[in-house]
């Protein structure tokens, strides 16, 4: 089986940690275990032994999963390596050569380049910035026929920033419904909004909905390698036998500390030092954009660390970014890794200095072309 490259995870690996640098994390600045747990806690866990843990997650994690979807139970949870395991193994196993996905774009284009190499027809379902980066319904429901076999969907959506009105949730939901297929919505953005109210989960909406989550966008713990998909028990009992093919268990470490970064009280104040941060930075973000000499359009991020900035410049968005990184030491993602080439992907969810410093670079740059 042939697969294209993914463009922007190969671009981030081979340069993020060769800049000075690095703005293209769509997250927040992620913690110490000191800064997590205190002393006390992180030293707790060099007394953890080393073995397998279970395999699709303990009881106590998954419990805690499971208490953040009404309804849910332990059985309703599979704990992932990150939340691109979580995606792999559900497209995995629902898609066959021939079958149809509606799949939103722009996007995390892993999903869809899963499924071009396993031979399903991909139909874009396109954000439309005139719409504020929302859909346009009549679209949706001509392309979702009785062909499709899953809707997909990313929601607060990354690259973007948008979260989908009431009236597009209930819409993508009604199509599923109608045409029998399974929807697949990525939240892992959720609990990352920067007007601090929890975006509307799509779970319990309709009964073929599966959802994936992580700790590492709105938790700010991207290296414990934590996601998890929480969907029907039967769809999940059969993505747990997937994942013997793949990682066979979650780390015992990463487990541990998910146990207690969801505890309620560490929880809620990992989000509120996460949005405050969000916050604070958009609004540097923002004043910088208005001092730019190459105009610069933004439709403002409701949730999570990334701004998907179109630029007024006759100059390709990979040529630009190419630049940036080897004259200024910089980086950032070019929108043609989204496949709209026009725009520019900056993450704001960095330090306030290092965001500044970075972005003050940018300035120096775009000043040269200008």
């Amino acid at each position: 089986m042939q697969i294209e490259i993914f463009e922007l995870e190969r671009v981030q690996s081979l340069w993020e940690n060769r800049v000075e640098y690095n703005l293209t994390e769509s997250g927040v600045h992620p913690y110490t275990l000191n800064e997590l747990l205190g002393e006390e806690g992180a030293a707790a866990l060099a007394n953890v032994r080393l073995g397998y843990g279970q395999t699709n997650g303990s009881i106590p994690l998954r419990e805690s999963i499971a208490a953040l979807y009404p309804g849910a139970g332990s059985d309703n949870v599979l704990v992932t390596n990150g939340s691109a395991e979580a995606n792999f193994v559900a497209t995995w196993g629902t898609l066959d050569a021939g079958d149809e996905i509606v799949y939103m774009v722009p996007n995390y284009l892993q999903i869809r380049g899963i499924s071009r190499a396993m031979g399903v027809t991909v139909r874009p379902l396109a954000l439309r910035p005139e719409l504020a980066w929302q859909p346009d319904l009549d679209e949706l429901n001509t392309l979702v026929t009785s062909r499709t076999k899953v809707i997909a969907v990313c929601n607060p959506n990354n690259p973007t920033g948008m979260t989908l009105e009431p009236r597009a949730m209930a819409a993508v939901v009604a199509a599923a419904e109608h045409s029998g297929a399974w929807l697949f919505v990525d939240e892992v953005y959720r609990g990352a909004e920067l007007d601090a109210r929890d975006t509307a989960s799509f779970w319990g909406r309709c009964d073929r909905v599966v959802i994936t989550g992580g700790l590492s966008k709105a938790y700010a713990l991207p290296g414990l390698r934590l996601g998890w998909l929480v969907g029907p028990e039967a769809f999940i009992e059969a993505a747990w036998s997937r994942t013997d093919y793949t990682s066979i268990a979650p780390g015992i470490l990463s487990d541990e500390v998910a146990q207690r970064a969801l505890e309620p009280a560490l929880r809620a104040r990992i989000l509120e030092r996460n949005r405050s941060l969000l916050r604070e930075n958009l609004v540097t973000l923002r004043e910088w954009i208005a001092r730019q000499p190459v105009a610069m359009t933004l439709i403002p991020p409701q949730a999570g660390g990334m701004a998907f900035i179109r630029y007024d410049h006759d100059i390709n968005s990979t040529v630009l970014a190419t630049r940036l990184r080897e004259e200024k030491s910089v980086l950032i993602v070019a929108g043609d890794c989204f496949g709209m080439d026009g725009y520019l992907r900056i993450g704001f969810g960095a330090e306030p200095a290092y965001l500044q410093r970075g972005l003050d670079r940018i300035g120096e740059f775009l000043a040269t072309l200008a």
